[in-house]
């Protein structure tokens, strides 16, 4: 009633503009054991800038319009080929003195997903994890099978093992190898290093996806959180969750999928789900770590319990940050 009667008199209606639909990222470079006195001032400057060229590359397929699984693709790969975090470049030692990587994707809306374990020679895990998703009728490939995979994709970069080195991560497994021959438990930090993501893309749609080398020291094939599907990595069409910490607490609390079952079938607010069960669930079992989270809002979580997490985001305003302390 009211345009016409604008109209009668003269009036020009305003055009009635469409809002911008909401798009946000949220990364992570891992959980930990992150202490203010061992970071130096020129370190975190270099992590912070890390975690910056992560939100650059998601957020650019955002902005354009891309998919939210392309936009976890593309920070991902960032951060797997920085040698400060705990995945690709900068994967952890096994107790062989060789690397395991893991990786995993998923789309929201699809309930698509793809991921691999244990990989010696893909650069990068989270491009393989997707071509699984894309070009297998599989969700998980593992060690030699997912190799073997792997030679039948072009776009899959390998590299030798040594490739991964670095010496920080060299010191790391000496430690911890001195730590355990004289009889202790694992040396504190040796469990945590993860990088993930989340996004929200400008179709509602959420993706997630995280990357690892898992732990420092570990044997026998062990497999963490990050690439099984609802422990350490989740999206639906309400929610997405990418983890870091202690894997076997967050596979046995399915924590990834816990916190969006919470917004789904119980209506609790985001924040609220991802506390209750990165710091109320997960510590009661024993593990610790944290946690990434993203809403179709485009609300975000970021709960951790360590003296440190990596992390940064974009969200639906425009606004960024990264962090690493409280």
């Amino acid at each position: 009633m009211i345009r016409p009667l604008l109209l009668a008199l003269g009036i020009a209606a305003m055009p009635v503009v469409a809002a911008e639909p909401p798009t946000a990222l949220v990364i992570h470079g891992g959980a930990g054991v992150i202490e203010r006195a061992s970071l130096s001032p020129e370190d975190e400057k270099t992590v912070r800038a890390e975690l910056d060229r992560a939100l650059d590359a998601g957020h650019a397929v955002l902005r354009e319009g891309g998919s939210a699984l392309d936009a976890v693709s593309a920070a991902v790969h960032v951060l797997e080929e920085s040698p400060w975090f705990n995945a690709g470049k900068g994967a952890v030692f096994n107790a062989d003195g060789g690397h395991e990587l893991d990786a995993a994707i998923m789309e929201g809306h699809t309930r698509r997903a793809g991921a691999v374990a244990g990989v010696r020679t893909v650069r990068n895990p989270i491009k393989l994890a997707r071509a699984v998703m894309e070009h297998s009728p599989h969700v998980m490939l593992a060690a030699g099978g997912a190799e073997k995979f792997a030679d039948s994709r072009p776009e899959i970069e390998r590299v030798a093992p040594d490739w991964f080195d670095t010496p920080h991560r060299r010191k790391q497994l000496e430690q911890a190898q001195q730590h355990e021959r004289a009889g202790h438990a694992a040396a504190p930090g040796t469990y945590f290093g993860t990088v993930g993501a989340v996004a929200l893309d400008k179709q509602g749609r959420i993706a997630a996806a995280t990357s690892t080398g898992g732990m420092t020291n570990k044997r026998w094939g062990r497999i963490g959180d990050a690439p099984i599907i609802g422990a350490g990595t989740w999206a639906d069409e309400n929610c997405g969750v990418s983890g870091t910490g202690w894997g076997e607490f967050y596979i046995r609390s399915a924590a990834a999928h816990d916190i969006c079952a919470r917004v789904s079938y119980r209506g609790d607010a985001l924040s609220a789900a991802a506390e209750e069960v990165i710091n109320g669930i997960v510590p009661k079992l024993g593990g610790d770590g944290g946690a990434i989270a993203l809403d179709r809002h485009g609300n975000i979580a970021m709960p951790f319990n360590t003296s440190g997490m990596y992390r940064g985001w974009v969200k639906p305003d425009g606004t960024r940050g990264t962090a690493i302390f409280k």
